[in-house]
């Protein structure tokens, strides 16, 4: 079974669904209007509401939605086999995770550039508001811990990918202070000097392990996660064109160019998909994802198809630099769909490899010798990165791992499997940590925002020790789950909190469109809204009984009753949710006026 079909079936959906769906969507149910004023306009700071160009901004957007999930959650669910991770991505990411990604960015570029809690108060009500605010909470700690905890499996003792990834941060730097301070605009220089840095950092990297620098980047998990919580801490209360945005913008340039990079290779290459269409697993009973292929294979590829966490960007960071609604088009379904398309290729890079092969790298030996498989050429793959991959759970290294055998088996660079094999775990790293810094500035805002109903000037974004205080307990709670979890633990608790988050944000977004005099064409949020609260919902159930509550026996008891209690909470507040959409939606349809402020402005 020949990789390419797969492929080129993807890559003509995704095509056909930006030209037709997305064009529908914009003009039909948004209304998108290039003559009205953005938010970054009207309110512009200079700090956290910058007009930006757009292709800065694609950059920015789809760096900082684009972490762990669509790297590591289809190499995990290749445990169920190529097929459900396959059909799951390329239909959800259409109709589900870039309509959901779409809808929200507009909604806050409507509503000032204000978060997906102050947009379900003011279209549902305050009681909406405060549900999806207490929940967005809860879910962007366990989503940046779970993101979090996937950067420092890959890169502990890894001394080139820390040196690579640690040098992004000054150039980031330079290019902000460049092109924010010194001159104005000056993006085409900064660019260049930042793409050349970076595969200057990228190519020097491999230089030093075995050199006198090796010891201060080969760090340990603690070491690593007191860097990572430093880094997020900064990031979050540094203006955004100081480093957020050029970092993030310099990071997509590896990050797309990699995928376009690994799609010519697959095409070039045309590997053989040694994992079946489906395993025997998805009856349940795997070692890697606890339960049947439905509903687990939704909720373990939590950002490849459809993600919550990208309605806290979408209506975090993003809406403030837009500078032409039009731009939500590209910016909203666009890099959404090449986070799918991201998930499709890490998908293929896993099923490249041999399945015995596959799970020996991703669960524990004694695990391992009760599945009864022998394994084919780990010995030789180990040999060939000049590490031991074996036992390496998590999906970071197989995914490592199954890039660099495609990439190597291009005619004539046979022998480069080591570097390709560092270089795509610098891919990820790159990856997960552009999350970890838009995801905790946007933390740091909903927090604000909750603290200035006590006190006012804490909801003031320029308020510095409001800032310096709502980032710290970010950086805390999420540093706090990464230091005590494992990725048994947090992977699935994410995965459910995070679908839970996009039935929440699908539901705030039907109501817009309703309320926006555009009720005929609520179908495109309510079709993906039932379909991931459902099988959230039952993944939600099925977690806690059968993986959480079992970890108390297992000498895990605070682990159990804290994670079983945030599913059952963010369970509960998907429900409230629900009951008042629903309420708004007969309210409407009884009335059958265009109420709101939406209404007024559309």
């Amino acid at each position: 079974m020949k990789a390419l079909p797969f492929v080129v079936t993807a890559l003509c959906v995704f095509v056909l669904a930006y030209r037709y769906y997305s064009a529908f969507i914009a003009a039909k149910v948004l209304s998108l209007d290039a003559s009205r004023l953005t938010p970054a306009i009207r309110r512009e700071d200079g700090h956290n509401f910058v007009p930006t160009n757009r292709w800065v901004l694609f950059g920015h957007h789809f760096a900082a939605i684009t972490g762990a999930g669509p790297l590591i959650g289809p190499v995990l669910a290749a445990q169920f086999g190529f097929l459900p991770g396959y059909l799951w991505i390329l239909i959800g990411v259409v109709v589900g995770g870039a309509v959901h990604d779409f809808v929200i960015l507009t909604a806050s570029v409507r509503h000032e550039g204000r978060s997906i809690a102050r947009i379900a108060s003011e279209e549902m009500g305050p009681w909406a508001g405060r549900i999806t605010g207490l929940a967005i909470l809860f879910i962007v700690i366990v989503a940046l811990a779970g993101l979090g905890l996937a950067v420092v499996n890959a890169l502990e003792s890894s001394p080139w990918a820390t040196f690579t990834l640690a040098m992004t941060i000054p150039i980031a730097l330079v290019m902000g202070l460049y092109s924010g301070w010194l001159r104005p605009g000056g993006i085409r220089v900064a660019t260049g000097f930042g793409v050349v840095c970076l595969i200057a950092a990228v190519v020097f990297g491999q230089f030093i392990p075995g050199s006198q620098w090796a010891p201060y980047f080969t760090l340990s998990r603690g070491s690593l996660i007191l860097a990572l919580a430093g880094y997020g801490f900064v990031a979050s209360v540094l203006p955004v064109w100081m480093l957020l945005c050029p970092r993030d913008y310099l990071s997509s340039f590896m990050k797309l160019g990699t995928i376009a990079a690994l799609t010519v290779a697959v095409l070039i290459v045309n590997p053989e998909l040694h994992m079946p269409m489906l395993t025997p697993f998805i009856h349940g009973g795997g070692p890697i994802v606890p339960g049947k292929v439905f509903p687990f294979v939704f909720i373990t590829i939590a950002c490849g198809a459809i993600s919550g966490f990208h309605s806290l960007i979408a209506s975090g960071t993003t809406p403030k630099m837009i500078s032409n609604e039009r731009d939500c088009r590209m910016i909203g379904y666009g890099a959404m769909l090449c986070e799918g398309w991201v998930g499709l290729t890490s998908l293929i890079a896993a099923s490249a490899l041999f399945p015995a092969d596959y799970f020996a790298i991703n669960v524990s030996p004694e695990k391992f010798s009760q599945l009864g498989m022998s394994i084919v050429n780990l010995p030789e793959l180990s040999q060939q990165v000049g590490e031991t991959v074996a036992g390496r759970p998590g999906g970071a290294v197989s995914l490592a791992v199954g890039m660099a055998q495609v990439f190597s088996s291009i005619p004539g660079l046979k022998y480069l499997m080591a570097y390709w094999y560092h270089f795509a775990i610098l891919f990820e790293a790159l990856f997960i940590l552009t999350t970890l810094d838009s995801g905790t500035r946007v933390a740091r805002f909903l927090l604000q925002e909750v603290f200035g109903k006590i006190h006012e000037p804490w909801g003031r974004s320029d308020w510095i020790p409001g800032s310096l205080i709502s980032t710290t307990l970010v950086v805390l709670g999420w540093g706090s789950f990464i230091w005590t979890g494992s990725i048994s633990s947090l992977w699935p608790l994410f995965g459910v909190a995070n679908q839970l988050l996009a039935s929440i944000a699908l539901t705030v977004g039907t109501i817009w469109i309703v309320r926006s005099g555009k009720r005929k064409y609520a179908w495109v949020t309510i079709v993906p809204l039932v379909f991931v609260a459902t099988t959230t919902l039952t993944a939600g159930y099925q977690t806690i009984w059968n993986n959480f509550l079992p970890m108390a026996a297992k000498g895990q008891p605070l682990t159990a009753y804290l994670n079983s209690a945030i599913v059952f909470l963010l369970m509960s507040a998907l429900g409230g949710v629900l009951i008042l959409g629903v309420a708004q939606l007969m309210q409407n349809y009884r009335s059958n006026k265009k109420v709101g402020v939406c209404s007024k402005i559309s």
